[in-house]
């Protein structure tokens, strides 16, 4: 069951090209690594999710290879009398327990969103008494648009109104999640433990008003 607001945001703690000759020896001659190396392009299937009460094409919409999803503060939650709080998502439909998986999109966040959480590892089955979540990646009005680890750890600011890339790494065979922003590492850290995962992007808001993220070139790596 996906968390509720209070849950999930205090669940998070405190986080702390080309080839290039050779001409001296200070010059590399390999190629810059992807954190793609090494993987494999896999096949993903998934459901969108939204306020209960609304059609599709109220909350979400596909054109041009961009997936825009946004929602309100004041919507209602996926299903009617359910405590969690209002989104619109993509819900991954593979689910793993072991392996390494990543997910990789270009993502834009629109000024003005506020708390909400726009991709995230949730733990569909786990042992109870343990979080529900792994890790989310929430955005926050500040600073330009700034993206946070949970509701703590700065990992970009000046994020609003332009697309980057990110790429959300877990190997829940070791428990090692790791975090990169236009292929640069930003983030390495555990999981919570063993649990039956999946991957899910959008908006879930915890927020104030509207928030809005969109999403193109959504790639599923496994290995």
């Amino acid at each position: 069951m996906d968390p509720s607001r209070r849950s999930v945001l205090a669940a998070g703690g405190l986080l702390a090209g080309g080839a290039v000759w050779a001409m001296t020896p200070s010059v590399s001659s390999a190629a810059a690594a992807s954190p793609t190396d090494g993987w494999s392009r896999t096949a993903f299937t998934y459901a969108l999710q939204k306020p209960w009460n609304l059609a599709l094409s109220d909350r979400y919409s596909y054109s041009g290879g961009v997936h825009r999803m946004w929602v309100y503060s004041t919507d209602e939650p996926l299903s009617q009398g359910s405590s969690t709080d209002p989104r619109t998502e993509m819900r991954w439909q593979q689910q793993y327990t072991s392996g390494q998986h990543m997910w990789d999109a270009d993502v834009y966040l629109p000024s003005g969103t506020n708390g909400a959480t726009f991709v995230q590892i949730l733990r569909v089955i786990h042992p109870e008494g343990t979080p529900a979540t792994d890790f989310m990646l929430n955005v926050y009005s500040a600073s330009g648009g700034t993206v946070r680890a949970f509701d703590t750890t700065v990992l970009k600011t000046n994020a609003f109104d332009t697309w980057f890339n990110v790429k959300l790494e877990h190997n829940a065979s070791s428990g090692t999640v790791k975090v990169y922003f236009d292929d640069e590492l930003v983030l390495t850290r555990q999981d919570r433990g063993p649990a039956t995962r999946h991957f899910k992007n959008g908006v879930y808001h915890h927020g104030s008003g509207r928030a809005e993220a969109r999403f193109r070139n959504i790639t599923y790596w496994t290995r």
